[in-house]
């Protein structure tokens, strides 16, 4: 089978949305885990959204003129975060998802940034050694934590909604816990309502994203997290990501009926800083 890779473009979106489907449908089957997606739709409205996004790259993958796979790439300024990436079910173990893969790395490398990251699912022993033997290396476990939004508050720790004039103290606190900002990300979060932020002593201690799969947190300490997870009133897509090394958050959320998912691996090349205070990563890094 000859493969070849070309970049993908939004007519793409379609099939892309059933390979996605397909092929961690096929993976969360076989491993009994919960399905990533619930439709083939919904994933065609995800790489729909994907590929018409400035921030992000799309590769396709072809043989004899069909579309067999897809990958993608957060080209940020700091740090490329990869994914999804899938392959069709019927040609998988054949190299395709090592050429996914190299052409985004490609991407990140043509850009100068200075690192790449990405998540992978714990169970799939096949993606974590693809991503170990392109130079990838673990960093840090993650548990993915679902259920009904706790509607809890602290006294001292106040979340409301964020606004454009906390962006600056966000993107600083940011940089203190992990040695760079997302204020792309969180600025897109603030014009569209779902960033959040807990302030203690008259100052912003965290900020949220969303409490979900596909947004992030960061926090000075483990109480403004557990304000920012408390006070969520929803949490979207599977579930969100916590550092499982967290014991205090992780107890806490368990104690308070929130259920374990499944594990995930957050890995990365390049520059990595360990992390200064509690956070929640995106299914990107």
């Amino acid at each position: 089978m000859t493969v070849t890779i070309r970049d993908a473009t939004p007519a793409d979106a379609e099939r892309f949305g059933q390979i996605i489907f397909d092929g961690f449908a096929a993976l969360a089957d076989h491993h009994r885990f919960p399905r990533d997606f619930p439709s083939a739709e919904v994933a065609s409205d995800i790489a729909a959204m994907l590929l018409s996004h400035p921030a992000f790259a799309g590769v396709a993958a072809e043989a004899d003129g069909a579309v067999i796979g897809c990958n993608f790439v957060n080209v940020s300024p700091f740090i490329a975060g990869i994914g999804p990436i899938t392959v069709d079910p019927a040609v998988q173990n054949r190299g395709v998802g090592r050429a996914l893969m190299q052409a985004v790395m490609e991407k990140a490398q043509a850009r100068a940034l200075p690192a790449v990251r990405l998540v992978q699912a714990a169970y799939h022993n096949r993606s974590l050694c693809l991503y170990t033997s392109l130079g990838f290396q673990t960093r840090e476990p993650l548990s993915v934590l679902t259920g009904t939004p706790l509607g809890l508050r602290f006294p001292g720790y106040e979340v409301r909604v964020a606004e454009s004039a906390d962006l600056p103290a966000c993107d600083a606190l940011c940089r203190a816990v992990h040695g760079f900002d997302r204020a792309g990300e969180l600025a897109e979060a603030v014009a569209s309502g779902s960033a959040h932020v807990v302030e203690h002593l008259g100052r912003i201690a965290g900020y949220t994203t969303g409490i979900g799969f596909f947004a992030h947190s960061v926090a000075e300490n483990h109480q403004a997290l557990k304000a920012l997870i408390g006070a969520a009133i929803e949490i979207t897509g599977p579930g969100f990501l916590l550092p499982t090394r967290n014991y205090d958050v992780l107890s806490w959320c368990l104690a308070h009926g929130l259920r374990l998912v499944m594990q995930m691996t957050l890995m990365t090349i390049g520059p990595y800083q360990e992390p200064e205070g509690a956070w929640l990563p995106s299914i990107l890094y």
